[in-house]
């Protein structure tokens, strides 16, 4: 049986181990993060015709028990098809989430696995709905 002094040897060297076990959990993370970015910033920026096939939300929540107050937050992606028949998922901001429809064509930009942007080709969405009349 283990003395109480005996006790703070153990607690010494596991307490430290932990520590660093956290630590290098976090350095790993972190250097995921950034080999991401430096991997992605030594991509070509390019720009591919595009159609969207999907969109979908992930919501998060949470509960704060001690002050009983509720939080939620929502991440958009939208899926886009490249002209050799490639998926590319991107997390897009709300307002681009909210502008943009399944089955819009047009050109989407990026870098690596970065999102730029999407600009929608309204030749495209002339074809789709010829009934619309436009004015230009």
């Amino acid at each position: 049986m283990l003395t109480g002094f005996e006790m703070f040897d153990v607690t010494g060297s596991v307490i430290p181990v932990f520590f660093i076990v956290i630590l290098g959990i976090l350095a790993i993370s972190a250097g995921g993060g950034i080999y991401r970015w430096f991997r992605d910033n030594r991509q070509p920026v390019l720009t591919v015709t595009t159609l969207v096939t999907s969109k979908r939300t992930e919501v998060t929540y949470r509960h704060h028990s001690d002050s009983d107050s509720h939080h939620s937050t929502t991440r958009y992606f939208v899926t886009f098809e490249v002209e050799s028949g490639d998926r590319l998922e991107f997390e897009v901001q709300g307002e681009e989430y909210g502008q943009t429809a399944e089955g819009d064509q047009g050109s989407l930009t990026f870098q690596g696995s970065r999102y730029l942007g999407f600009r929608r080709d309204a030749r495209g969405y002339a074809r789709q709905f010829p009934d619309i009349h436009r004015s230009v």
